[in-house]
C-alpha cells in the first residue's frame, strides 16, 4: 500500500472515531478489513496497483461486495478479484471463521430444541435468519472440512511441549456434563509457537491423553525435551507412558495454589507464599535446592503437612533450571495456555452449552487455529540462539 494510501485509510479512521467514537466500530472494521484485502491481493500478484512488473503472476480484476454479518453489524466488503481466479483473502477468511463456528453452536441449540429464548435471540441476531437443520449441516460440513484439515496437518519437531485442559458443558445422550478439552501448544526450533493440537473427552483421564499423544505423534510431533503441564493424574501416567525419558516441568503458578491446602493458619499464607517464590526465584538448580531444605525445615515444627508436601512435590517445579536461562521465565508455568483458556471461554460462554461434542470441537478448533494463525506472524517466542 503506497504512503498516501496509508495516509488516507489513517485519516478516516481517525475522522469515524472523531465522530462516532466506538458507536461506529463496525464502520472502522469495515475500512481495515477492506485495506488488508487489497495489501493481501498485492502480495499474492506480485506487483502493486498500476505497477508493471515482469514477475506478477497475475492481475487485478476488480472487487466483489460481500456482506458479512458479525457481532458488531453487517458488514458491506468490497472482496478483490483476480483475473485467473483462485484468489481469497486469508484476512477474510480468518476475521470470519470463529464467528462462523459460533453462530453454528447456537443455531445447533436452536434447531435441536435445547435452547432459551434468549439464546433463540442470539442466533437470529448473528445469522440473520431463521436457521433449519438442513442450513445448519450444510455450513458446518463447510466448515468441518477446514478445521479438520488443520487438526490433523503434519508436525515435526518441537523441543516444548506445553499441556492443560479445561472443561465446557456438553449434552450427550440427553445429558449435560463437563467434557475435558485437551489442548497442546509446541515451540519450535525456531522458537516459534504453534497450538498443536486439540481434542474433547469425557475426562482427563490416562486414555484420553493417551491417545491425544498418539495422535500427535502420529502426525510427526518428534524431538521433545520438556513437557510443562500441571499435575493432572491421567496425563501424568500418560506421559510417562508415550513421552518416558522426556523431563517435566510442573507449573510453578499451580504448585503455589497446591501449597495452600496445606497451611494450617491463614496468618501464614503470605509468608509461606513468599518462601515458595524465593525457591522457584532462585538463580541456579543448587541454590533453588537449598532454599527448599532450608524452608522445608522452617516449617516442620508450625506445619509438618506443608513441609512434607514441599519436599516430595516442590522438586518437580524445578526442572526448568536445567534448562538456558533465557527460557526459564516462559517454561516454568502454563500461564500461556491459562490465557488461550480465557480466549476459549470469552467465546464459549456465550453458547453456554453445547448441543454435542461436535459443536464443542468446532468452536474451540476454529478460536485455537485462529490463534495458531495470527502466532505465526509474532516475533519469536523464545531466542533458541
Amino acid at each position: 500500500m503506497a504512503y498516501s494510501e496509508k495516509n488516507k485509510l489513517l485519516e478516516e479512521v481517525l475522522k469515524l472515531l472523531s465522530e462516532d467514537g466506538f458507536d461506529g466500530i463496525g464502520d472502522l472494521l469495515k475500512i481495515v478489513l477492506n485495506a488488508a484485502m487489497v495489501v493481501e491481493r498485492e502480495k499474492y500478484l506480485g506487483a502493486a496497483s498500476y505497477e508493471r512488473n515482469e514477475g506478477r503472476r497475475d492481475y487485478a480484476n476488480g472487487f466483489k461486495p460481500k456482506t458479512v454479518q458479525t457481532r458488531v453489524g453487517e458488514l458491506a466488503l468490497a472482496v478483490p478479484q483476480v483475473r485467473a481466479g483462485g484468489f481469497y483473502p486469508a484476512s477474510l477468511e480468518k476475521g470470519v471463521r470463529s464467528e462462523r463456528a459460533l453462530k453454528l453452536a447456537l443455531a445447533e441449540m436452536y434447531v435441536q430444541g435445547v435452547s432459551t429464548r434468549k439464546v433463540a435471540a442470539i442466533t437470529e441476531q448473528l445469522c440473520g435468519f431463521e436457521v433449519t437443520s438442513a442450513q445448519v449441516s450444510r455450513a458446518a460440513a463447510e466448515l468441518d472440512a477446514a478445521l479438520m484439515e488443520w487438526r490433523n496437518r503434519p508436525l515435526a519437531a518441537f523441543p516444548y511441549l506445553i499441556l492443560d485442559a479445561r472443561y465446557e458443558k456438553v449434552r450427550v445422550n440427553n445429558v449435560v456434563i463437563d467434557e475435558a478439552v485437551l489442548v497442546a501448544v509446541g515451540v519450535d526450533g525456531a522458537g516459534r509457537r504453534q497450538i498443536l493440537g486439540v481434542s474433547i473427552a469425557l475426562s482427563e483421564a490416562e486414555a484420553h491423553w493417551r491417545a491425544f499423544f498418539h495422535r500427535l505423534q502420529e502426525r510427526g510431533l518428534t524431538g521433545v525435551s520438556l513437557i510443562v503441564s500441571d499435575d493432572h493424574a491421567g496425563l501424568r501416567a500418560a506421559r510417562q507412558a508415550l513421552f518416558p525419558s522426556v523431563p517435566w516441568q510442573r507449573c510453578q503458578f499451580h504448585l503455589q495454589q497446591n501449597a495452600q491446602a496445606y497451611i494450617p493458619r491463614q496468618d501464614m499464607r503470605p509468608s509461606v507464599a513468599a518462601d515458595i517464590r524465593s525457591i522457584f526465584n532462585a538463580p541456579d538448580r543448587a541454590e533453588a535446592e537449598r532454599l527448599l531444605k532450608i524452608t522445608a525445615q522452617k516449617y516442620e515444627k508450625s506445619a509438618p503437612k506443608l513441609a512434607n508436601w514441599m519436599e516430595e512435590n516442590l522438586p518437580e517445579g524445578l526442572t526448568v533450571f536445567n534448562f538456558p536461562a533465557q527460557h526459564r521465565r516462559r517454561l516454568r508455568t502454563t500461564n500461556m495456555l491459562e490465557r488461550i483458556n480465557k480466549e476459549i471461554r470469552r467465546r464459549t460462554r456465550v453458547a453456554t452449552l453445547f448441543p454435542n461434542e461436535a459443536s464443542c470441537l468446532r468452536l474451540v478448533s476454529a478460536v485455537l487455529m485462529e490463534i495458531s494463525d495470527d502466532w505465526q506472524t509474532d516475533i519469536v517466542y523464545l531466542n533458541m540462539g
